[in-house]
């Protein structure tokens, strides 16, 4: 498993620019390892390349367990250590944490349905279309997405 490069741009400072690649490599290596996940996809600026200093990193996470999320255990593992809010948002539901430098990390969390391409959800076309960056998908479901989001 390798993590896609990320160019997050310039005028993000070198340490927010590693504390990101770094958040975003160790949650593409732990969803890896978890049989529930069914994908992961770093949506927004960071994915676009555009981020600037008060950016959040934002991803999506699809699973056959969506509950299993509701809690901040999960988010623990990942060094996520503050909750600031959790609200549905259509098929998913918006988990947010901070890091103890201040960095925002969004998970819109949901089932692999979210992804269907038959026809694709007006929303999910949104996201996917203002920046995606593929980072975990073993049955090729998000970069069908991507794919039929981009016009292919």
């Amino acid at each position: 498993m390798t993590t896609p490069h990320l160019s997050l741009g310039p005028p993000l400072p070198a340490a927010r620019a590693t504390e990101i690649r770094t958040l975003v490599t160790r949650t593409t290596r732990w969803v890896s390892d978890r049989a529930d996940v069914t994908g992961l996809l770093l949506v927004g600026s960071c994915a676009r390349g555009d981020a600037r200093p008060g950016s959040d990193v934002d991803l999506v996470l699809l699973t056959t367990e969506p509950e299993a999320y509701h809690g901040a255990p999960w988010a623990r593992q990942l060094g996520l250590l503050v909750p600031v809010r959790s609200q549905p948002w259509g098929a998913v539901v918006e988990k947010r944490f901070a890091t103890p430098s201040g960095l925002e990390v969004e998970f819109a969390v949901g089932a692999p349905s979210w992804a269907g391409t038959d026809p694709v959800d007006p929303g999910t076309r949104g996201v996917v279309n203002d920046g995606a960056l593929v980072l975990h998908d073993p049955a090729g479901v998000l970069a069908r997405l991507v794919e039929v989001c981009r016009g292919g």
